[in-house]
């Protein structure tokens, strides 16, 4: 059989922002149908590892992305190792492979840089609940971290809303004059914040994407109506929100499933009392993009999406990326 593999360029090459994003509306309304399936990922923890594995499997049936010639079923498998000193190193703190199945046959067709595949598809999907969830009127984007997801954040939510200013605030003041540096020329104007609060007083739509075992976000800084995209703690040993943002937003899933047993801000107020549960999550995105669920209720509400990252997403996005590699030629292919 032949396998077609592709770099972490070649996905960058091939799957776009835009189409990216299309792809997310897609399986995410598609999941919420229940055309795509997935378990809960599964997660090693080794005892003294530097970071931790995942496995994320994922089937959707026939039909598939309009963006890839509505392909037959396709199963997909993410294995990914996060790695929290990465960044320090220089390199993403997200590591592995998108390995696609033919639905029919089970064999192989393609094996994709992990890395390219979660930063593009995050960002998407934050700028998919970006653009269902956030005030029309937003102009203000705060953003704290400065890492790969930063850069995807910005690339990908300016193409939602027309921002007339981002604010960054990360620890390191060199990840965050590099981000400024690498931003697209017609990007809108970017600074650095002295502090996470700096940064999100008066933003209309925040993003948290780091890898904070403490809250890096704090309720009274946000103004009425801000929407959060809380994208960073995607294990119950790291939060990036207190408890008091949790409990005052109406909070949006990508996963009612994951959200239970993976989001520890989730989970802290729950267990504190804070929120009742299920009940305080008024709907998953895919169901707001399947029309199955309201969404944002007014001007004046603060909304929340917890992104956990789901493996339909993988799915997906790999299918747009191998679809576009094809038509520009990119990628080795390999005989197995």
């Amino acid at each position: 059989m032949r396998v077609l593999v592709l770099s972490h360029e070649d996905v960058r090459t091939a799957l776009t922002p835009a189409a990216c994003v299309a792809a997310m509306e897609e399986v995410l309304a598609a999941h919420a149908r229940g055309e795509a399936y997935m378990p809960l990922r599964s997660v090693m923890r080794a005892p003294g590892a530097a970071g931790l594995m995942g496995l994320m499997p994922a089937w959707r049936g026939d039909g598939g992305s309009a963006h890839d010639g509505g392909a037959g079923a396709t199963f997909a498998l993410k294995a990914i190792c996060v790695m929290p000193g990465n960044p320090a190193r220089g390199l993403d703190a997200h590591q592995g492979v998108v390995t696609l199945f033919d639905g029919e046959t089970g064999q192989p067709t393609a094996i994709l840089d992990a890395s390219a595949i979660t930063a593009i598809r995050t960002a998407a999907v934050t700028a998919l609940a970006t653009r269902v969830l956030a005030r029309e009127d937003a102009r203000e984007l705060a953003i704290i971290g400065a890492g790969v997801q930063a850069a995807a954040h910005i690339e990908s939510l300016r193409r939602v809303r027309d921002f007339e200013a981002v604010r960054v605030y990360a620890p390191t003041a060199d990840h965050v004059r590099a981000l400024i540096e690498g931003a697209a020329t017609d990007a809108p104007p970017i600074s650095a914040a002295a502090s996470a609060e700096e940064a999100v007083r008066g933003a209309d739509v925040v993003v948290t994407a780091t890898s904070s075992r403490e809250p890096v976000l704090r309720r009274e800084w946000l103004a009425a109506g801000a929407h959060v995209n809380a994208v960073g703690a995607s294990t119950p040993a790291w939060r990036e929100l207190d408890v008091e943002t949790v409990a005052a937003a109406a909070l949006f899933a990508d996963s009612r499933e994951s959200l239970r047993n993976e989001a520890r801000d989730y989970q802290l107020a729950l267990e504190q009392g804070a929120i009742s549960g299920d009940d305080h999550v008024r709907a998953e995105l895919g169901e707001v993009l399947a029309g199955l669920r309201p969404g944002r209720a007014g001007d004046h509400e603060l909304t929340l999406f917890r992104s956990l990252g789901l493996a339909v997403e993988d799915l997906a996005a790999a299918e747009v990326a191998l679809a576009g590699a094809r038509r520009l030629g990119r990628g080795i292919e390999v005989e197995l």
